[in-house]
């Protein structure tokens, strides 16, 4: 299955780079994810438990960084394992575009499957897949940009505007 996307995110290339490069904005934004280790230039290992259609299951897999292109494009590449509900693989193409307001995040994804997942159907799959690739790109924007309620109210304006990431990084 393949699908593409974009979402406009209020931050620089270099900020955006940064976290989806980091192992702990990933786990953050990958629904489902239980852990996440590693880095990008020896690649990451992941748990990840998924429930789809009546199959749940925890897929152990990896995730490696390939075709970098520094603040500009990527290639995320992964395998994930699920015992008997079958195997997920996969790679997203992301570019990254500087805009007057931030980041232009494009993507495009393309996904297989395999063993009972596969039996599930092809629209069952695609509705999922799609669901998958929304939250994680929600959560990532919302990582990134953060909201006005998880600041508190007294902090300087300024700290209003920065996503938790940027208030990570200090």
């Amino acid at each position: 299955m393949q699908m593409s996307s974009e979402r406009e995110i209020a931050a620089p290339p270099e900020e955006v780079w940064a976290a989806i490069l980091d192992p702990e904005v990933l786990q953050a934004c990958v629904p489902g994810c239980q852990e996440m280790s590693g880095n990008a230039d020896d690649g990451f290992e992941a748990t990840v438990v998924q429930k789809v259609g009546p199959v749940k299951a925890t897929f152990k897999g990896q995730v490696t960084v390939e075709n970098r292109v520094e603040q500009e494009s990527l290639t995320l590449v992964g395998e994930g394992k699920g015992g008997p509900a079958g195997f997920a693989k996969g790679a997203a193409d992301v570019k990254l575009t500087p805009t007057e307001t931030g980041t232009l995040l494009s993507y495009e994804v393309d996904a297989k499957v395999g063993g009972k997942l596969a039996q599930l159907g092809s629209r069952i799959i695609d509705g999922f897949a799609k669901k998958m690739a929304d939250q994680f790109f929600e959560r990532f924007q919302t990582a990134i940009e953060g909201t006005a309620e998880a600041v508190p109210d007294d902090a300087p304006e300024e700290e209003k505007k920065k996503g938790w990431l940027s208030r990570l990084r200090g």
